[in-house]
């Protein structure tokens, strides 16, 4: 059997195989090649043992996957794929043989692995199901039930819509669909941006995969076999955002010690019953090994407190409540599936009918999906698994030994349509709505809309117009206020004439857009300091995982526009703090522009490799979600983590790019060199014609 492995101009694989098999098994190698310290840095975070040789900094990590069990949902996965569907099961097999293939050269090509001293361990199947999973269970933001409970308990019910917007924990993306009508060639365009942290390497792959069977180019997750997310098979193609689902909860847990050192659960009928129970082990590089109980109630693995966390001056004694721990339950830890069995379905689609069947087997994350075929065929749907529970569960984690907190079956996944040739998703609330609790202001969606009907026809080349939108309207609320202010220096005059006639972009090489956010961040630390918010800056005592969820910086920054919009703020003289906030940065004004402080951020598994990262165009609420942290930090650590466009009518005229490269190895030719296309809104063109790239390997198998 035999398998090639092309590259184009950006060194992107293009892998030709005999059959499915053979090339999850060329995907799995060349992707061990170009990406080994990734693979691996991804392997050991499912198995929570990151820290054994990145250090203290990746412990919070670890214990959380320990606790939550990922790696033990990951072999549930696994199992239940060689029970129901074992051809899935040998494929994802194939996979990891290929990786465990090129580990060994990918490492040695890595300066990672020396400077740590890791060496490659091997791949078992279940792998790909645990960096899927692990990359994923933080998605949903399940502790922003934690935030709403703590706003709740401060401020009441009421203010719980105060803070509901996307939030610092929670990853969005753009996505749209241009009907025939609407195009140059009559045929579909699909486009968009994934918003996730931006990662170095980057956590989308672009790659082709073809055979006998199937020919797809499209967006991999690297460690995972396939192509799930973005994806064009030729005569048809997807594109997906998150669809802000809430499917997972949070229960408190009343969990006592026992005699023989095992614990107890307080379950909904009154019974004390015994829970499993085990002790872990994570090693750290450069400090002592940390003990870590894992505990598992019939509600989910605790992921926070446990019957050792006694608060002071609370006995545990049989005749008293004992302490709160919080288990999370979640579909893949209940069902055992992850939605594996869609996967190779999916590369075999040729209409949306298939890739509509092929969805109906998804898990998570609930996704929005955006399809069109060359017939003229289009889908609008989500795609997951969210229960059916009572709606408190949907909002702040509910009392496991209460009744009526249960999971009573699987909701169904709305379905929409594409009217006037246009579909937008980017996380706003619509046809998702029935299954979640916050979803991202309109913004983005509406002026992908926008832009979208002001042009009669569009073609593919025309699509990073859209893709670089950087008009911010959420700006409107401060601005507003900012018009009707009064007794002003007359520096704070001129500054707020400037504003006034600024056009609300925030382009990096644009000043006002830069003054606009300094006198936004000193508002947003203002509210911040205000008596009735700043209590909810307190200590939560839960894991520092959690913490993006319950900061409350970043919550006012990202809620600006509700709080400047409420009738009342709890006392809180906003016209006040905004005229302070003017004078401040009137008395001390920005020297430069937007981009010289927005700047781009990638997370590195090792912190102490490090570039001189570029100024960006964009913020949170724009079209070119670059996010800085309002009151925090302009820098941005996420943005647009890949752009596509899907051209129905020759796949050959469709674009994509990524923030740095198709190689994770730094020095190589294409580690970074995207990077200038990816700041200016360029695409790299899907190149499909064999002969125009170049044959870099033939391996017999």
């Amino acid at each position: 059997m035999t398998t090639e492995t092309y590259r184009d101009a950006w060194g992107i694989p293009h892998l030709r195989a005999d059959d499915a098999r053979a090339l999850a098994r060329a995907q799995g190698r060349v992707t061990a090649l170009d990406r080994a310290w990734q693979l691996e840095v991804e392997r050991h975070r499912a198995q929570g043992t990151s820290a054994s040789f990145l250090g203290p900094s990746a412990l919070a990590w670890d214990v959380l996957a320990r606790r939550a069990r990922i790696e033990d949902t990951a072999r549930r996965g696994f199992a239940a794929l060689e029970r129901q569907d074992p051809e899935t099961a040998d494929w994802v097999r194939a996979y990891t043989e290929g990786v465990v293939e090129g580990l060994g050269e990918g490492a040695r090509r890595a300066p990672e692995f020396a400077s740590t001293g890791l060496a490659p361990g091997r791949w078992e199947p279940w792998h790909p199901l645990g960096v899927w999973l692990a990359t994923h269970i933080l998605f949903a933001g399940f502790p922003a039930k934690l935030w709403r409970e703590k706003v709740v308990r401060h401020l009441g019910e009421d203010a719980v819509a105060l803070f509901a917007t996307d939030g610092p924990g929670t990853l969005g993306s753009n996505g749209w669909l241009a009907g025939g009508e609407r195009t140059t060639t009559g045929q579909a365009l699909i486009a968009g941006d994934p918003h996730r942290f931006i990662e170095d390497p980057g956590v989308y792959q672009q790659i082709r995969l073809a055979c006998p069977e199937f020919d797809v180019v499209g967006l991999a997750v690297p460690g995972v076999p396939g192509i799930a997310h973005f994806a064009h098979t030729g005569p048809v193609a997807w594109a997906i955002t998150n669809a802000m689902a809430d499917y997972q909860d949070l229960y408190s847990e009343r969990l006592r010690r026992t005699a023989d050192g095992g614990v107890e659960a307080l379950d909904p009928d009154g019974r004390w019953r015994a829970v499993a129970r085990h002790l872990e082990q994570v090693e750290v590089a450069r400090s002592e090994p940390v003990e870590v109980e894992v505990i598992e109630t019939p509600r989910g693995p605790v992921v926070s407190g446990g019957p050792q966390d006694a608060r002071p001056g609370r006995e545990t004694a049989a005749d008293q409540d004992p302490p709160i721990a919080l288990a999370l339950r979640h579909p893949a830890r209940v069902t055992g599936e992850l939605g594996f069995g869609a996967l190779l379905p999916l590369l075999r689609a040729r209409s949306v009918a298939e890739v509509d069947r092929a969805l109906d087997r998804w898990a998570e994350p609930v996704n929005v999906v955006l399809a069109a075929d060359v017939h003229g065929g289009v889908l609008h749907r989500v795609a997951g698994s969210v229960p059916r529970r009572a709606e408190t569960n949907r909002i702040r984690p509910v009392p496991a030994w209460e009744p009526g907190h249960e999971w009573r079956g699987w909701q169904p996944m709305p379905r929409g349509t594409v009217d006037d040739g246009l579909a937008v998703m980017a996380n706003q609330r619509g046809l998702a709505a029935p299954l979640g609790v916050e979803f991202a202001p309109a913004h983005r969606a509406d002026r992908i809309r926008a832009l979208l009907t002001g042009k009669a026809a569009w073609s593919a080349e025309d699509m990073p117009a859209v893709h670089m939108d950087t008009r911010l309207a959420s700006a409107a609320p401060l601005l507003d206020r900012l018009a009707a202010l009064d007794g002003l220096t007359p520096e704070a005059g001129a500054l707020r004439e400037r504003l006034l006639r600024w056009d609300r972009h925030m382009d990096a090489a644009d000043a006002d857009a830069a003054v606009y956010a300094a006198v936004r961040d000193a508002l947003v630390r203002r509210l911040a300091a205000h008596p009735a918010l700043a209590a909810l800056a307190a200590p939560t005592g839960h894991p520092e995982v959690f913490a993006p969820w319950l900061a409350l910086v970043p919550r006012i920054g990202y809620a600006l526009e509700h709080l400047l919009r409420a009738e009342r703020l709890y006392g809180a003289d906003r016209t006040a703090m905004l005229r302070e906030a003017v004078e401040e940065v009137a008395a001390n004004p920005p020297r430069g522009t937007w981009g010289g402080t927005h700047r781009l951020a990638p997370w590195r598994a090792l912190a102490e490799t490090s570039y001189e990262e570029p100024g960006l165009s964009g913020d949170h609420d724009c079209v070119l979600c670059t996010s800085a942290v309002p009151g925090l930090t302009d820098l941005s650590a996420r943005g647009p983590a890949a752009r596509y466009v899907w051209d129905l009518a020759r796949r050959e005229n469709s674009l994509w790019v990524v923030p740095f490269g198709a190689s994770g190895v730094p020095g190589s030719p294409h580690h970074r060199d995207q990077l200038p296309l990816w700041l200016k809104g360029d695409l790299v063109p899907v190149v499909t014609d064999w002969d125009r790239l170049t044959k870099e390997s033939t391996d017999g198998r």
